[in-house]
């Protein structure tokens, strides 16, 4: 890969790149960076840095590594216990966007999956049809059938998260157009934009914000600031982010001032 001299790419487009060839490489050197993308070492550095302050790779000498590469994936049972009021709120506000009659994506983690208890808890509601990858999720929703229409999207089962990944988990996505998805991730950030820990999720969660007339990003406020390796989204194709009370006023005024209109969930008191 390089890029002409001629054509100097924008920097936050160049250090994407970068964080794509080092997630697939592993370890890639400064000077493989300069080379590759026609740029000095200085410049390759300062990128580096801006991506370490991101917490998306660490700085090793003579060139940097994949952040967190090598650590083991938290089980959905895990992660269920982080933040669990937190998500609660962000679950009820997301829930609150949906209308009788609609169409809803509602992609696999646990905080979308405290989006389906809310939906299930809205008794007026009527006519919805949710999609989803999440085996949790469609049995959260088996208890408003047959108020609602739950579809699963079939594919190859993911233990750990208990969703449905490729091959075949974006066919029927192929054939659907949703008026709304909910999509999870693991790092919401300004100039790196929603992505996720695991590449077969974020293929399909990417698939899930193509098929949908709006995209709504539900993350609670660890997730802010962070930049993971399979990228969904940037912030500008998506309709709005749903944090919640821990997300620090900093990050939130970044994403607000890249454009991204952003609701914090009150608490649950």
């Amino acid at each position: 890969m390089s890029e002409s001299p001629r054509d100097p790419l924008p920097a936050a487009l160049r250090r994407e790149r970068m964080l794509d060839l080092i997630g697939r490489a592993g370890f890639v050197r400064v000077s493989e960076l300069s080379e590759a993308f026609q740029v000095s070492d200085v410049t390759v550095r300062s990128d580096l840095d801006a991506l370490d302050e991101q917490q998306s790779i660490r700085r090793v000498h003579g060139g940097a590594v994949l952040r967190g590469a090598g650590m083991r994936e938290a089980s959905f049972e895990e992660a269920l216990e982080a933040s669990a009021d937190e998500k609660r709120a962000i679950g009820l506000a997301a829930a609150s966007l949906v209308t009788s009659g609609s169409s809803v994506l509602l992609d696999v983690g646990t905080t979308t999956a405290a989006i389906a208890r809310a939906l299930v808890d809205r008794e007026e509601l009527t006519d919805v049809t949710v999609i989803t990858n999440g085996l949790t999720i469609a049995l959260e929703l088996e208890r408003a059938i047959p108020r609602f229409q739950v579809v699963v999207t079939g594919g190859t089962l993911r233990p750990l998260q208990h969703s449905l990944v490729e091959p075949l988990a974006s066919s029927l996505l192929e054939r659907v157009h949703a008026d709304l998805a909910f999509i999870g991730c693991t790092g919401v950030h300004p100039s790196g934009g929603i992505t996720n820990v695991n590449l077969p999720e974020a293929d399909l969660k990417r698939a899930m914000v193509t098929t949908a007339e709006r995209a709504v990003v539900v993350a609670d406020g660890s997730k802010l600031g962070r930049t993971h390796l399979g990228r969904i989204a940037g912030v500008d194709e998506v309709a709005a982010l749903i944090t919640g009370a821990s997300a620090l006023s900093p990050q939130l005024a970044a994403l607000r001032g890249a454009g991204l209109p952003v609701t914090v969930a009150a608490g649950l008191g």
